[in-house]
């Protein structure tokens, strides 16, 4: 292995690989709510893994998420970064978030909005919050997740993500070369 030469380039970088998703949340009134959000993570929770979703300032997605302990997470793929793109530059404040096509269905397991177009969608219901900040970081039950019926795999370290083909983040829009092998194929 080669050795790398670094610098040091100061902590204003918030460079950090990132999958895009899209949250969905009911408003006050029943309709649906999106927003795109890439602060998200996975952790064990006391039943299993836990998906970990940090919304930063004040926006309609963030209250929804506070007052009804639920929200769907929608994986972006390729194909939905106009539709990310768009949530993420209109405010729910600024009015309907119409003027692009998209369909919605409701979770299986809750009563949340769910995108028709992702390949890979969790149903969420918060355990706790904790505030950082002008954050607040959920730490959300999985309560369903459902795949695009095309999709196969034999268990949570066989999901072959190219065939998901999602939107990395990292302060602009990335997307994945090739599978590269498992756990096992490089050590010696």
């Amino acid at each position: 292995m080669i050795k790398v030469k670094r610098r040091s380039v100061g902590t204003g970088y918030s460079m950090v690989v990132q999958p895009a998703f899209i949250i969905g949340t009911n408003n006050e009134d029943g309709s649906s709510n999106f927003a795109p959000i890439t602060w998200i993570s996975v952790t064990e929770g006391p039943d299993g893994y836990m998906l970990v979703v940090s919304m930063f300032g004040t926006k309609r997605t963030k209250q929804n998420v506070l007052r009804t302990g639920k929200m769907s997470v929608n994986l972006v793929s390729r194909d939905m970064l106009g539709l990310m793109d768009y949530f993420g530059t209109h405010r729910a404040e600024d009015g309907k978030k119409d003027a692009v096509e998209y369909s919605v269905s409701r979770g299986e397991a809750l009563d949340v909005p769910v995108l028709d177009a992702s390949r890979w969608v969790y149903e969420c219901e918060v355990c706790e919050k904790v505030e950082t900040g002008k954050a607040t970081t959920f730490f959300c039950r999985i309560r369903n997740i459902q795949a695009d019926e095309r999709f196969t795999a034999a268990d949570s370290f066989d999901v072959d993500l190219t065939k998901l083909d999602p939107v990395i983040y990292s302060g602009r829009y990335h997307s994945l070369g090739k599978m590269l092998g498992k756990i096992g194929d490089f050590s010696e």
